[in-house]
């Protein structure tokens, strides 16, 4: 019987208020997710390549100028050191040395961390906004206080790492299905007689959601929860390609983002040992779960008695499954979800966001020149796509809640 494989984790160096550091560990999937390792200050370390006829390739001796710790890192080690300014996430990393090597080491990283760390070289930035202004401010009472909190429940996590022979299971009684040309057709015919339905209900939005009666606002709370529920499902159909293409599933669970989000979350990163229509396939199968569910709901609310309770409540939640569609798949929206991982993954540019909104502040701030060159034309579409498409996607929100609510 082969050996369940170690539960992977990562231990990152953080420093707290007091110029001290402590090690933080966090798990594989919510490292990925979560952490952006931040590598010390220009002017703190000194780094020189040295290069060998032997070996064929360059290592590099990398120097903590504080303490005299000297770090030997390898070509690829380098590469990554170079990646991690407190600004790019694991996820983008990975995806970055993927980009460049063609292959990824499940090891390098969390090895490369624990060399990092261990010569105070390294240090952990958190992700979110609020976690930053509460980090930039946490010699105020409150705000340590609030950061204090979020940082326990960030370690509220229910997960297996066994969910492996369980997902092989339900791929070979009938999961492989969903990975077939009749599935994708069908998706796709459900997509279109399902849109059909949506814009016919739209026409006559005031007369279907006069059916919560006034309870528009309490309806649409018990349709979010519902959303919640879709986000496990979509999580495993993640699994299932996993799966599919013959890679492992490391980890399934549920944790609370950034300390106050619950979500559902599966750890699939070894699917970057397969080949790109196999990242993609994943990537996007996951979403199409909102474009089923939204379909089916829509067509349910057609079907419906005008203006009863069940075709307002079916309406409200082909919308919402149908904006978690939009948002998991739709790479201009200044959230890094499925569909923008697919599309730094064909461009190339795994740091997409960061460059183009690093641009964009700096053009504002009179520090750079605009330049009409491939790669800044592409940084200043996706800034305005985003905000374009942000600012749509709030006002089609008030839109829906001024005409369920007048």
């Amino acid at each position: 019987m082969s050996e369940r494989p170690a539960p992977a984790k990562l231990e990152l160096l953080v420093r707290r208020e007091d110029e001290s550091f402590e090690v933080r560990e966090v798990g594989s999937a919510l490292g990925f997710i979560q952490s952006r390792p931040h590598r010390a200050p220009e002017g703190s370390f000194e780094i020189s390549e040295v290069g060998s006829r032997v070996a064929g390739e360059p290592s590099f001796i990398l120097k903590n100028a504080a303490t005299e710790r000297f770090l030997v890192l390898s070509e690829p080690e380098t590469f990554l050191w170079e990646q991690m300014d407190g600004n790019t996430s694991l996820q983008e990393i990975a995806t970055a040395y993927v980009l460049k090597y063609g292959e990824f080491d499940f090891d390098i990283i969390p090895n490369l961390i624990r060399k990092l760390q261990r010569a105070q070289l390294l240090t952990l930035e958190p992700k979110s906004r609020l976690r930053q202004a509460l980090a930039r401010n946490r010699r105020q009472r409150v705000a340590k206080a609030v950061e204090t909190t979020l940082a326990g429940l960030e370690r509220i996590r229910v997960s297996s790492r066994k969910v492996q022979p369980f997902v092989q299971r339900l791929h070979r009684w009938g999961g492989f299905v969903l990975f077939t040309r009749a599935a994708a057709l069908a998706c796709l015919a459900l997509g279109v007689v399902g849109g059909v339905a949506a814009l016919a209900l739209l026409r006559e939005l005031e007369d279907v959601f006069a059916g919560f009666g006034g309870h528009a606002l309490g309806g649409f709370l018990v349709v979010k929860l519902l959303l919640f529920a879709s986000v496990a499902l979509h999580q495993l159909v993640h699994a299932l390609a996993c799966v599919h293409y013959r890679r492992r599933v490391r980890e399934f669970g549920f944790a609370l983002l950034h300390g106050f989000l619950p979500t559902f979350y599966v750890d699939v990163t070894d699917i970057f040992m397969a080949s790109r229509r196999a990242r993609v396939v994943t990537a996007v199968s996951g979403t199409l779960v909102h474009l089923v569910l939204g379909a089916v709901w829509f067509l349910v609310a057609a079907q419906a008695p005008v203006g009863s309770f069940t075709q307002a409540f079916a309406a409200a939640s082909g919308i919402i499954q149908w904006q978690a569609l939009a948002i998991a798949l739709y790479p201009f929206c200044f959230v890094e979800m499925d569909g923008y991982h697919v599309f730094v993954d064909l461009l190339g540019v795994p740091t997409l966001k960061h460059d183009a909104l690093s641009y964009v502040k700096a053009l504002l701030g009179g520090r750079a020149r605009l330049r009409w060159r491939r790669l800044e034309g592409l940084w200043l579409a996706y800034v305005v796509l985003s905000a374009l498409s942000v600012a749509a996607f709030f006002a089609f929100n008030v839109w829906i809640v001024v005409r369920a609510t007048s």
